[in-house]
């Protein structure tokens, strides 16, 4: 099925990236944005992509430049208020991580888990809102908003070790191999 009753601003579900909106037609691509995977171009031949609500009628005035910015801008407001709320696994609910240094003279630390979960969501949050900005930032070139999310991607995959402290798999950190720990 070709996607040509498609149109700029519509929201669409793909089967691996999720749900994003369309900034962009061309006669063979539609140009999405999606939270996780910024701007990905596909065919209009993918049968995968399934339009979830309409976009904006265009009528006789072209869409500037300017316009799709905004309209990119309030998807990334939107994406940026809470979800539903990130649950820590259950096993540590009351729980405490303790620090102890090798110098067993020295005093440890105990921490309550759950202070520490909430420290690792909102490292989390907060790189999903970099990787937002970065993805929508006008002085970056495409090759930057390549290299930055690259590295991005690599911290995600350094706090894969904290996956163990979700209770649902899709909060999990995933990394460069797109694998959770």
């Amino acid at each position: 099925m070709e996607l040509y009753d498609i149109s700029i601003g519509a929201r669409v579900k793909h089967p691996t990236m999720g749900v994003g909106v369309v900034y962009d037609l061309d006669p063979r691509t539609v140009h999405v944005f999606f939270k996780e995977h910024g701007e990905q171009p596909i065919s209009r031949s993918f049968a995968g992509l399934v339009t979830i609500a309409p976009g904006v009628e265009i009528g006789q005035e072209p869409l500037d430049m300017e316009h799709v910015k905004d309209a990119l801008r309030e998807v990334l407001e939107e994406l940026q208020m809470p979800q539903r709320p990130v649950e820590m696994a259950r096993k540590f609910d009351g729980g405490t991580l303790e620090i102890k240094p090798r110098d067993a003279s020295l005093k440890g630390k105990e921490i309550p888990i759950d202070d520490f979960f909430h420290k690792i969501v909102m490292i989390r949050d907060r790189f999903r809102v970099l990787e937002q900005k970065v993805n929508a930032h006008e002085k970056l070139n495409e090759q930057d908003k390549v290299e930055l999310q690259q590295y991005i991607t690599r911290c995600y995959g350094s706090l894969t070790t904290f996956n163990i402290l979700f209770e649902e798999k899709a909060d999990h950190f995933i990394g460069q191999k797109g694998e959770a720990s």
